[in-house]
């Protein structure tokens, strides 16, 4: 029984300890300021944003569908609930966190995860970029003072040296040894010299306290009615929306890297159960953290275990450690994220920009844009999906061909080629001649598809210029989802009737 119970989770692969710890705890350190940071955009305490991470990465971890993935509090969740904290206060945020987990839920439910799979390869390459800069152009933040004024001289050289010598031990450390995450190195490395030598640098408890205890249960005291739920519900489909897109492309991703697959309808029921926890603890919700999820991939870690003791870590921080981890040295995060930024960037898509098409090259950069000028990844995702889908759309429209050719006893026949829908009638009916065409005539679909209404009443149409100019018409070769099609809009649209009263167009079986 036992086993069957760890069948279930995953917690019966092979698993480094030393490593899923040893990357748990880094990851556990890099939380915090993102934590902070985005509780502070949408208007919350930073203890709203830590309670968020440490629940969402603790059940996301526990029953999520890609083990490695790292989940917390996310700046696109924060751009989402930033105004309904500011109007309403924090307890309409918990009851649209709790809102948005059983829509998250509910798709997983209804295996909406497979979706992801009409999202282009641009799409996503869009995202990554555009992810990644926003990642760097975020760490810019620490290159400012209290005042938001550049830094200058000293303070600024201090914290140049401190993030180029991160970067160093990121970068280097690797190609000497295993044996310790380079990330988690480089942190300690610098947390050395800065205490050390007194070093006046910027720290965590510069940006905000963490000092707090286990995260209370708290019921959002909010009206329960419909005026709450229309005020809410926007927000939260919204937050929902934002959550999976964000969560199932770093799964995307992660799967990429690992070369295994992940379980994207588990991971959304994942993302789910834990922003409901997470609303019902005092939690501003969240999702799929990719910066996060990238540390811990490149630290080696595959396993659950790495998630679980990020959460359980960053908790021990919040609870106990908190005098400890204030002291820490932004300058080390920063340049560990500026790594984070660097490595999630695909720079393949410079080497392979000759080679792909210009929509596909339009789409990447439109995408990465969105992306990084709205900070909205799930309106920069679908735009992406949009435009996409358009030019196939458009370059399939262009596909339909028309073979003509007039047999012995004189019956014309049109054998058509590709798909015909809403976006290649217009094409199609340009390729009839139908005064000047014999009394009998064919049209053969054996290497073609009726595939939506648009086309069907382009059939109606056909047949109808036909009949009225005093001609016999026959459809030949319709698979039987045209048939079914055709027979299904008889209810619907007035489809010439001819000789067959079945299908309301004459089908001719060879």
């Amino acid at each position: 029984m036992m086993k069957k119970y760890l069948n279930l989770f995953d917690f019966n692969q092979k698993v480094d300890y030393k490593i899923e710890i040893l990357s748990g705890l880094t990851v556990a350190l890099a939380l915090v300021p993102e934590a902070i940071a985005f509780a502070m955009i949408a208007g919350l305490s930073p203890l709203t944003g830590l309670y968020a991470a440490f629940m969402m990465g603790l059940v996301t971890s526990i029953l999520g569908g890609r083990p490695g993935m790292i989940s917390g509090a996310t700046g696109a969740v924060a751009v989402v609930i930033v105004a309904l904290a500011v109007s309403h206060g924090p307890e309409y945020v918990f009851a649209t966190v709790v809102l948005a987990g059983l829509i998250q839920v509910a798709a997983g439910l209804l295996r909406l995860g497979k979706l992801m799979r009409l999202v282009p390869h641009p799409v996503i390459f869009g995202f990554v970029n555009g992810l990644a800069i926003i990642i760097f152009l975020s760490q810019l933040e620490q290159f400012k003072d209290s005042s938001g004024d550049w830094l200058t001289g000293q303070a600024l050289y201090i914290l140049l040296g401190l993030v180029v010598f991160t970067m160093l031990i990121i970068w280097g450390l690797p190609k000497l040894t295993k044996a310790i995450p380079a990330s988690l190195a480089a942190i300690l490395a610098v947390f050395g010299i800065v205490v050390g030598f007194g070093i006046d640098t910027k720290t965590v408890g510069d940006i905000a306290s963490i000092q707090g205890g286990f995260p209370p249960f708290h019921i959002p005291i909010v009206p329960i009615n419909l005026e709450t739920l229309t005020l809410i519900f926007p927000y939260a489909a919204i937050m929902a929306g934002v959550g999976l897109i964000e969560s199932l492309l770093t799964l995307n991703i992660v799967d990429e890297i690992t070369e295994t697959r992940g379980r994207g309808n588990k991971e959304a029921v994942a993302q789910g159960i834990a922003n409901i926890l997470s609303g019902f603890f005092s939690g501003m919700g969240g999702c799929a953290m990719i910066g996060q999820s990238l540390i811990n991939i490149s630290n080696g870690a595959r396993a659950r275990l790495s998630g679980i003791v990020a959460a359980v870590v960053l908790l021990i921080f919040v609870m106990f450690g908190s005098g400890l981890i204030e002291r820490l040295p932004m300058a080390a995060l920063t340049g560990l994220m500026i790594m984070v930024a660097i490595g999630t960037f695909e720079w393949a898509s410079f080497r392979t920009i000759n080679r792909m098409p210009k929509s596909d090259i339009f789409v990447m950069v439109v995408v990465t844009l969105v992306t990084v000028l709205l900070h909205n990844l799930a309106l920069a995702v679908i735009i992406g999906v949009i435009i996409a889908a358009l030019v196939f759309a458009w370059d399939n429209a262009k596909r339909i061909r028309a073979r003509k050719s007039i047999d012995e006893d004189g019956v014309k026949h049109y054998e058509i080629y590709g798909p015909l829908f809403f976006g290649s009638v217009s094409i199609f009916n340009e390729k009839f001649d139908v005064l000047n065409d014999p009394p009998e005539v064919i049209i053969d679909f054996r290497e073609s598809r009726v595939v939506d209404m648009s086309a069907i009443e382009a059939l109606n149409k056909i047949t109808e210029r036909y009949h009225k100019a005093g001609k016999k018409i026959h459809l030949r070769h319709l698979s039987r989802d045209c048939q079914k099609l055709l027979n299904n809009a008889a209810e619907i649209i007035d489809v010439n009737v001819l000789e067959d009263p079945r299908y309301k167009v004459l089908v001719d079986k060879v």
